[in-house]
Formats: C-alpha cells, structure tokens, sequence
C-alpha cells in the first residue's frame, strides 16, 4: 500500500504563492523537495504545473489534476480527480501531493504525512494559500529549526507530521 504525503512550504499565515508563483527563494527548501520527490509519483494541479519552470519535474511519475486531461500535458499523466490520480500511482510506494491550494485540500483527507517547511514571515500580497488543518489529526514526529542565512533570507523549520491511528 502506498504512503500518500503532503509537501508544502507555507508561511505563517499560510501563504504559498502569488500569482502561480512562490513567495520566496529558499534553497534549503528545495532541496528537501527534491530530496523527497525524487524517484516517486508527484500529484498536482494543474497552475502549480504551469508554473514549473521545465513542465514536469525530472525522475519523477507527475501526475496533473486538470479538468482538461486531453489538453497535452507533455511527459505527465493527467486526469481529473484524485480517485484517478491515485489510481494511475497504485504501484507507487511513495506519492507525493504538491499543490496548489485545492489539491491540498482534497489531499487533507487522505494524506497519511506531511512535510512542511514553515517560513517564518508574512506574505500579505499573497493569493494562494494552504487549508485550514485539522491539527486534532496529525502529531508532529520531528522538527528542525533554522535561521536565515545569506542563501536562505527568512528563518524557517522543517516539519513532519504523521496522521495520528
């Protein structure tokens, strides 16, 4: 059975993004992603993969949530719900649910971690931003803080969170 994972990087009022794109630059952050996503299946929706800089993201399966699945997603697999996006990753270990907002959501609901990088700062620009979690459901199994340093411009801490049986 595969274990469904949520990876996001939000701030501390819960904002992920402006205008398909991140608020920030935090190396760290991605390398964690990377670390992470690397070699297994990747859900997303459909402007989180507009806003990838190449498409899909390399030696990974992508999976794109889209109400237009014969739109042409180059190298990913599309499909327009959750049910179908899990189904195409049966035989994945690992799957990954990357964004935005209302895959997130849906992605609450079945996920069984999840992996957050927590900036610390205010985005109040910002136009996406994480759900509300229900934190009765999840216990935080590990927690490592940082401060900001010359590649890293906010303080941040990498959090992960095991849905509680």
């Amino acid at each position: 059975m595969s274990t469904i994972s949520i990876v996001a990087a939000i701030s501390d009022n819960n904002a992920i993004g402006k205008n398909l794109g991140l608020l920030w630059h935090m190396p760290a952050d991605m390398k964690r992603f990377k670390d992470l996503t690397t070699g297994h299946a990747v859900i997303m929706g459909r402007k989180t993969f507009e806003s990838l800089p190449k498409g899909g993201l390399p030696n990974r399966k992508n999976v794109v949530l889209t109400t237009m699945p014969e739109a042409g997603f180059v190298n990913c697999f599309a499909c327009e719900s959750m049910h179908d996006a899990l189904d195409i990753c049966e035989k994945e270990e690992d799957i990954f649910i990357i964004g935005g907002s209302l895959v997130y959501r849906q992605g609450l609901g079945i996920a069984d971690k999840m992996y957050l990088t927590r900036v610390h700062g205010e985005f109040p620009d910002a136009d996406a931003f994480f759900p509300v979690v229900n934190w009765d459901l999840w216990e935080e199994v590990e927690r490592q803080e940082f401060e900001a340093d010359e590649k890293n411009p906010y303080p941040y801490t990498f959090l992960t969170y095991v849905r509680k049986k």
